[in-house]
């Protein structure tokens, strides 16, 4: 995790945007996660601005600002002149008052630091003594070539920037302060705490925060027309557009050649090529249009050009009025001088069997094989195959690799299922079949043979016919295949996105013949049953007949019994 800047692992997965777009490649990718390499990371905070989740997270100091305004202790605010295209205030007395409310014992503008840097780079140009001469006000800038183009290094120079150059003034005119910078720039926040000279940095988004907590408007404060400016005809305040550095200069020194160059990709440009130029003054800026569109600015309505125009506005102002107090630290004698060393990352050289290793691993044989699509974040497939054995990047994220693979799995799957799989398109012809379907529908030779034959060549499409029509899936339908005499449940699936028809047959032909058996063996017995039953009939009504005779003649025989009996007992009996 970077002390300045961080993703937020919750919103961050499978994008690669900012790895895309990082100039330096300073984004490692492991576990489909992204997090910053602070050794490789030149805070350029570019991936800030690109982020589609807002995932990234610029550490905030206001906490640390609000603990030295506790403590006591003078506090004092160094702000960066694009708060006027940020804040829309063209007053730098209503940013005194408005800091002052919130705790700060004093506030002048980065500019009086600008204008100390602008008189060094003018002592260094009079000297002739540099072949070329690269601008130092940007951190970002100087972390590119002191990690990336130590070519460059020879010419970059070795001034302070203006935060330092203020700070270092402000320290000398108010002992033992505490001074926090102010402005659009995720840079100074290494840059001040590199050089124990800045003992907090807010950006403007933070300082917003801190305007409301305080329940401070900006608005209002500018409506009493204070009219206290910072500086005395001070053309650094235009620093922070694009030539705004060579603007600063009364009249340039003789010997150079004056250009300016902002934007990561046009910067990297000049560096590669910096030893084919000659006496050039380069202004370079990190950010396009330099400053006023750095990766924490407050963003207002009208854009880049608004924001020009009113930083152009603002020195006019000035320089039309001739007057404005001057702020203490511009009489400070401060030493200004300041040696950018050579910084080192942890990437190890990889060799071409390292790289060739990895790209074998992802189906690159042949250099036709390396499409260099860029999905990946780098430039070139080699590139990130170097990353990959520095543990930077995952072997996975490779877009043609990886659909290559899905593609394979896809085609294994299909020609090795067990159940018949067809596709069909929109003219009802077949695009696919695999060996499953082709033994189900009696097709012979290879499944390419196929392609382009109308599938009711093999059997009938009107269910193909009724999804594409009806743009919609038919369930399960148990159809007949003539030339095979199989029996398939067909489920067909409309594909909107391919606009193809997706047929899944399942063989279900001994489940029909099991049916067909299982009613004849029903029906057989219940014929059986039948016969059973009128014989079993047949034979009870015929015992039934035997007992209904039987009982008659024992009827007979027991009545006339009965009345011989009767007639016995009723006889005279005879004397003895």
């Amino acid at each position: 995790m970077s002390n300045y800047l961080e993703f937020k692992r919750v919103r961050c997965k499978d994008c690669y945007k900012c790895l895309r777009e990082c100039p330096v490649k300073a984004i490692d990718v492991q576990d489909h996660q992204a997090k910053i390499m602070e050794d490789r990371c030149i805070l350029c905070g570019h991936c800030t601005l690109v982020c589609p989740q807002n995932a990234k997270m610029v550490h905030s100091e206001i906490d640390r600002v609000q603990s030295l305004m506790a403590s006591g202790e003078r506090v004092v605010a160094s702000v960066a002149p694009s708060f006027v295209s940020s804040l829309g205030v063209m007053d730098f007395g209503v940013m005194r008052l408005a800091l002052a409310r919130m705790g700060f014992q004093v506030a002048e503008e980065t500019a009086v630091g600008a204008r100390a840097v602008t008189a060094e780079y003018r002592r260094l140009l009079e000297r002739g003594q540099m072949k070329n001469f690269i601008t130092s006000a940007c951190p970002a800038a100087c972390s590119l070539i002191q990690k990336y183009y130590p070519k460059a290094l020879p010419y970059l120079a070795p001034v302070d920037s203006p935060m330092l150059a203020h700070a270092k003034m402000l320290r000398k005119s108010y002992p033992g302060c505490k001074v926090v910078f102010i402005g659009p720039c995720i840079a100074k926040k290494r840059e001040a705490a590199e050089s124990c000279l800045v003992d907090a940095v807010l950006t403007f988004e933070d300082l917003m925060v801190m305007l409301e907590q305080h329940g401070i408007d900006l608005t209002a404060i500018s409506s009493l027309h204070i009219g206290q400016g910072n500086g005395n005809l001070n053309r650094a305040k235009i620093y922070p557009v694009s030539r705004g550095i060579i603007r600063s200069f009364d009249a340039l020194p003789e010997g150079y050649q004056y250009m300016s160059v902002d934007g990561t990709e046009r910067c990297m440009e000049v560096l590669e090529n910096i030893e084919a130029l000659d006496h050039a003054f380069i202004e370079i800026n990190i950010c396009s249009d330099a400053c006023i569109n750095g990766p924490c600015k407050i963003v207002t309505p009208g854009g880049i050009m608004k924001a020009e125009s009113d930083l152009n506005r603002y020195l006019e102002l000035e320089l039309a009025s001739g007057k404005g107090t001057s702020a203490a630290g511009e009489a400070a004698d401060v030493d200004l001088h300041r040696e950018y060393p050579r910084l080192r990352d942890h990437v190890h050289p990889v060799s071409d069997k390292d790289i060739e290793a990895v790209l074998h691993r992802t189906g690159k044989f042949k250099p036709e094989d390396e499409l260099n699509c860029g999905a990946c974040g780098y430039s070139t497939c080699r590139e990130k195959a170097a990353a990959v054995v520095n543990g930077f990047a995952d072997i996975e994220i490779c877009l043609p690799y990886m659909r290559k693979r899905a593609e394979s799995l896809a085609v294994e799957v299909v020609r090795n299922s067990p159940d018949g799989v067809i596709l069909v398109d929109s003219e009802m012809d077949i695009v696919d079949v695999n060996a499953t379907a082709m033994k189900l529908l009696g097709m012979g030779g290879s499944p390419d043979n196929f392609q382009k034959r109308a599938v009711s060549d093999f059997f009938p499409s009107f269910e193909f016919y009724s999804a594409y029509t009806g743009k919609r899936n038919v369930p399960k339908t148990r159809m007949h295949v003539g030339t095979t005499g199989r029996y398939v449940d067909l489920s067909i699936t409309y594909l909107a996105e391919q606009n193809l028809l997706f047929g899944l047959m399942k063989d279900v032909t001994e489940e029909v013949d099991y049916d067909k058996r299982l009613e004849k063996m029903t029906a057989d017995t219940l014929a059986t049953t039948d016969d059973v039953i009128m014989k079993q009939m047949r034979v009870a009504q015929e015992i039934a007949s035997l007992l209904g005779e039987t009982t008659a003649e024992t009827k007979v025989a027991l009545l006339n019994l009965k009345k011989m009996l009767q007639t016995a007992s009723s006889a005279p009996k005879e004397d003895k």
